[in-house]
């Protein structure tokens, strides 16, 4: 990377700013949230008795709180950029909105989708699909989402493909991430596109047909025991995402080298690496942000085995938004100060739900 950052016109030590490729921000509120009744033993599980409690106790504050945390985090792991994923059943109107607002307060790119799906009934998914129109129509960037087809009737499935070609704009969906969801890629395939992102496709059948980009979350996948996706299998680019767990791509990327590896031992960090690099093909500004790094080996072969490495200068846009280390839009520790009041409040409301 060195070399190509100086045929870019870069400084050696440089690189573009780095995408996620698939982020829950609401999660930045989930750290030390009270523990589920009883430990998950499986997948379905981890949903009903985690996240699916945690998204339904969200509300636009925790919502804001939560994608601010995120967006300094996400900046000071030199992430400019992030494709977000995002459901709150209980808040889903002007939802959207929030993320973006708080992610462009701290200076940070974002997409966002608000992820449609059943389990809540028709006017549920009626409301998360009106949330997608509203955003996108008044001009905010992103997708339309899907939470996963397991959860969604073939009607919500095709009305999100319709909205999203009207709008000219993709569909951001978990696929085939657990066993419950291995049917997939049968009801998408007929209305996939290029431009749809496919998030985790675990549990894809090799020779599978689906148009859109895979996402591959190697941390969260192996958090919730789902297997390993294999992403060197498909013929679909791959980008990487982290799937709510933090913003710190060069930690992802390691991740993705080292379960490639144990894999296949001929791997090298040219493919986790490539992965990585396709995130400036789904969000082309980030490609133009500057990101200059504590060290200045910025390759993949040394960075696969160097951590530690973080930014020390973060330009989006041409204006600087960290500087030495720290976000010149915002105050770092009032942001954690007031995240972590704000998960306390969430935390509490779990127990109502």
């Amino acid at each position: 990377m060195s070399s190509e950052a100086e045929a870019a016109g870069r400084p050696t030590g440089t690189t573009p700013g780095l995408v996620c490729a698939h982020h829950h921000l609401y999660s930045a509120l989930a750290r030390r949230m009270p523990a589920p009744q009883r430990t998950p033993t499986g997948f379905t599980d981890i949903l009903e008795l985690v996240w699916w409690r945690l998204d339904r106790a969200l509300d636009l504050e925790s919502i804001r709180w939560s994608a601010m945390l995120g967006a300094v985090e996400a900046l000071e792991r030199g992430c400019t950029a992030i494709i977000d994923h995002h459901e709150s059943p209980e808040a889903i109107e002007g939802s959207l909105d929030v993320i973006a607002d708080a992610c462009a307060e701290v200076g940070v790119r974002v997409s966002c989708s608000y992820g449609i799906t059943d389990r809540h009934g028709p006017d549920g998914a009626r409301r998360g699909l009106a949330e997608n129109e509203r955003y996108l129509r008044a001009g905010g960037r992103g997708m339309v989402g899907l939470h996963a087809a397991f959860t969604c009737t073939d009607d919500s499935l095709a009305a999100a493909a319709g909205l999203a070609a009207d709008l000219g704009v993709g569909v951001h969906v978990h696929v085939a991430e657990g066993l419950v969801d291995a049917g997939a890629a049968d009801r998408l395939s007929p209305l996939a596109t290029d431009d749809w992102l496919l998030v985790h496709g675990v549990h894809l059948a090799d020779g599978y047909e689906l148009a859109g980009t895979i996402v591959h979350n190697p941390r969260s996948n192996m958090n919730n025991s789902v297997g390993y996706a294999r992403p060197a299998r498909f013929t679909n680019p791959v980008a990487l995402g982290t799937d709510g767990i933090g913003a710190d791509m060069l930690d992802e990327f390691r991740v993705a080298y080292v379960r490639h590896r144990e894999d296949d031992v001929t791997a090298t960090p040219e493919s986790a690496w490539a992965w990585l690099e396709a995130g400036w093909d789904l969000f082309p500004e980030a490609g133009d942000d500057v990101v200059t790094w504590s060290y200045e080996h910025v390759d993949p072969w040394s960075l696969a085995f160097t951590t530690g490495v973080g930014p020390q200068t973060v330009e989006v846009a041409g204006e600087v938004v960290l500087a030495d280390g720290r976000p010149t839009r915002v105050d770092a520790e009032e942001v954690r100060v007031r995240a972590a009041e704000e998960a306390n409040r969430l935390h509490a409301r779990l127990g109502e739900v």
